[in-house]
């Protein structure tokens, strides 16, 4: 879904430049050259355009680097005297972030980070399958009279993305297990809506190698009375291998998900977002 704010809003092309003034929290839409101020016309523009979004089944968005307009990180906000610093949040990334919270949002020139990139595709996945659960409930229920609300969507969303937070916030996987624990205590909406906030920031930590390991590691365990003595060697060496920086995370899960696909382990397992968080074809986890 294209979205360029300045043409949308009606200004033409070309155009004036234009830049933030004033407060980087509260900042003024300039055209230095004729001093235009276009503050009310794009806020009022984005507002409308943001809400048209919000029903179009958005998973994520990109934004343009250095945009007064579109950028979301680091836009220049000019003070009185002319003198700039990089603070700011373009005028459109704004109203998304303040209509859809849980968004995941980037923006294009920080996409050729390889570990960004990887931790915003998989945002991406994340939400997407978000959304389908929270559908999918509101359609099991439409047309119910009942006002009871079962907590088993959500206990089965987080049993499978377990791992997955994990590999990224320690912390936020056993805050939001307490969350989950006590769900059938609450209601849905308001369970619904923390965790969606907590789920959203946990993902957006980067994870590390060491939390990665951890994982691999966790995973090994439900081999340990599997593998010979020679396959934990290869399989160990390949993790460590990873922590020091000599390989690219797709290494050693390939091995230990050939590994967990010979021997039985618990269906849990299997299902775990972590193993396969996107389509393989995007070959993410070749390069982190």
């Amino acid at each position: 879904v294209p979205v360029c704010p300045e043409v949308e809003m009606g200004l033409p092309t070309p155009r004036e430049s234009l830049r933030q003034v004033g407060d980087r929290e509260n900042p003024r839409l300039i055209a230095p050259k004729s001093g235009t101020d276009h503050t009310e016309g794009m806020v009022a523009w984005a507002r409308n355009r943001v809400e048209e979004l919000a029903g179009a089944g958005l998973h994520g968005f990109v934004f343009k680097k250095d945009s007064p307009s579109s950028g979301l990180f680091r836009v220049k906000v000019y003070n009185e005297h002319g003198m700039a610093q990089r603070n700011g949040t373009g005028m459109f990334p704004r109203e998304v972030m303040n209509r859809l919270p849980l968004l995941p949002l980037e923006e294009e020139g920080r996409l050729n980070d390889m570990p960004l990139r990887e931790n915003f595709i998989e945002r991406v996945f994340a939400y997407f399958r978000w959304t389908e659960m929270l559908e999918e409930y509101r359609t099991g229920i439409r047309g119910t009279t009942s006002r009871s609300r079962t907590a088993g969507p959500l206990v089965r969303f987080h049993t499978t993305h377990k791992l997955t937070l994990m590999a990224h916030s320690p912390k936020h996987y056993t805050e939001m297990g307490r969350l989950v624990a006590d769900a059938g205590k609450r209601d849905w909406d308001e369970l619904t809506t923390e965790y969606g906030t907590m789920l959203m920031e946990g993902l957006g930590v980067m994870g590390t190698r060491g939390t990665h390991v951890n994982v691999l590691q966790h995973l090994m365990g439900y081999l340990k009375n599997d593998l010979s003595s020679e396959d934990k060697q290869e399989l160990l060496g390949l993790i460590e291998d990873y922590r020091h920086g000599l390989l690219p995370l797709i290494v050693p899960l390939t091995l230990l998900k050939h590994h967990l696909n010979r021997h039985p382990v618990p269906d849990w397992v299997h299902q775990q977002v972590y193993l396969t968080p996107y389509p393989k074809e995007l070959m993410l986890r070749n390069h982190v």
